[in-house]
């Protein structure tokens, strides 16, 4: 089929017909042959079987390097020609997507594949492909395999990186999981699903937001057992075990019991009430900080938390100094990991007053230490 000649014979045809009043019904017979009735099949007016054409992509597009040539001969031709058309577009898209089950899977296939080409021209905005998911689709596998097809036109089409943005544009990273009947959503389902498809990204995705997820739980946790005052034994044993389920690190717990234990300081308080109030607070939470800070990673993030709270509470500004020595004397922070902080382990925020805050410390440190040097040597 001469695609040109189609494309000419449409441009000639517009202006006669009024594809203002019509494009939808013209975009609908070139992606399927026919005009389609709800549940995908074709519509019959009276005669004994439905009027339909062959130059369509069903019909014609019978791989990937013709679809392309439906893409660019005769849709974004017609799109250049006649601007209206590319709202129209969308309008059919949402229409046509809730109609995959009434179609073959070869149709299906040449539909996914022109979808993530418009998708990736921006023809069709990620958000539409949200009808994808209603519930006799879904039932089916219907959605899910389509949707497999339209990440996998992407990733060769533009890489993987893409897929991965287009998945958050669309809304559809959050909800990947609702593609999935009911009984084959667990996890590792969808992991191998994904892994099948050769979409590792996603999984590695999906392992990431599920790991933000065991984050926000255990902090929650842990914010309520430091709020409600429990035994800071038992709340060392609950944190422990809740790392070791979910896998994460001695860094992110110290993190975590950093912003659970200033989030129960009140901090309503005088600039001087506040700064002997926040020593006091944390000293009963030494034990704690301790058993999480075995590595001189945690120590380091620990350092930069304290910065960071300083720096974002006016109040506490003039006391972070005091703060670290508190957990310098009760060997939470070691002078190795201060003195690295110091040089080039700090972040930014309010480095300048805190550098100042801290030099004589730093100084009678390093000198300390030139000191053990020497009688080491001796």
């Amino acid at each position: 089929m001469d695609l040109d000649a189609v494309f000419k014979f449409l441009d000639t045809a517009g202006n006669k017909l009024d594809y203002r009043r019509y494009g939808e019904v013209l975009l609908e017979i070139l992606v399927a042959g026919g005009l389609l009735a709800p549940g995908g099949s074709y519509q019959n007016e009276g005669g004994e079987k439905p009027a339909t054409t062959r130059a369509c992509v069903f019909q014609d597009a019978f791989d990937i390097d013709r679809v392309k040539a439906w893409d660019q001969q005769v849709f974004v031709r017609l799109m250049r020609r006649y601007k209206y058309l590319e709202k129209m577009l969308v309008e059919e898209m949402k229409k046509i997507l809730v109609y995959l089950k009434g179609f073959t899977d070869e149709h299906r296939q040449r539909l996914a594949q022109l979808t993530a080409l418009w998708l990736c021209s921006g023809m069709v905005p990620p958000n539409t492909l949200q009808v994808v998911i209603n519930e006799h689709q879904v039932k089916e596998g219907v959605a899910l395999d389509f949707m497999l097809e339209i990440l996998k036109t992407i990733k060769t089409e533009k890489g993987a990186t893409i897929v991965l943005s287009f998945l958050k544009k669309s809304g559809m990273d959050n909800n990947l999981d609702q593609l999935f009947p009911t009984n084959k959503r667990t996890p590792e389902n969808i992991k191998n699903i994904f892994i099948s498809a050769d979409q590792q990204e996603i999984v590695t995705h999906l392992a990431g937001m599920e790991s933000v997820g065991a984050k926000k739980e255990v902090s929650r946790t842990l914010k309520t057992s430091i709020n409600e005052e429990k035994p800071i034994k038992e709340i060392e044993i609950d944190l422990n075990e809740a790392v070791k389920k979910n896998g994460l690190g001695e860094h992110e717990a110290v993190a975590m019991i950093w912003q659970a234990v200033m989030g129960a300081l009140d901090s309503n308080k005088r600039e001087d009430l506040i700064q002997d109030q926040a020593l006091r607070h944390l000293k009963q939470y030494i034990p704690l900080f301790a058993a999480f800070t075995n590595s001189t990673k945690s120590e380091m993030v620990l350092c930069n938390k304290i910065q960071e709270y300083c720096y974002d509470n006016q109040n506490l500004l003039k006391c972070f100094n005091k703060i670290i020595l508190l957990f310098y004397k009760t060997e939470v922070l070691s002078e190795e990991v201060i003195l690295k902080w110091y040089k080039d382990g700090h972040i930014p925020k309010g480095w300048t007053v805190f550098m100042e805050q801290m030099k004589k410390f730093i100084d009678w440190l390093e000198q300390a230490e030139s000191e053990e040097s020497s009688d080491e040597e001796d």
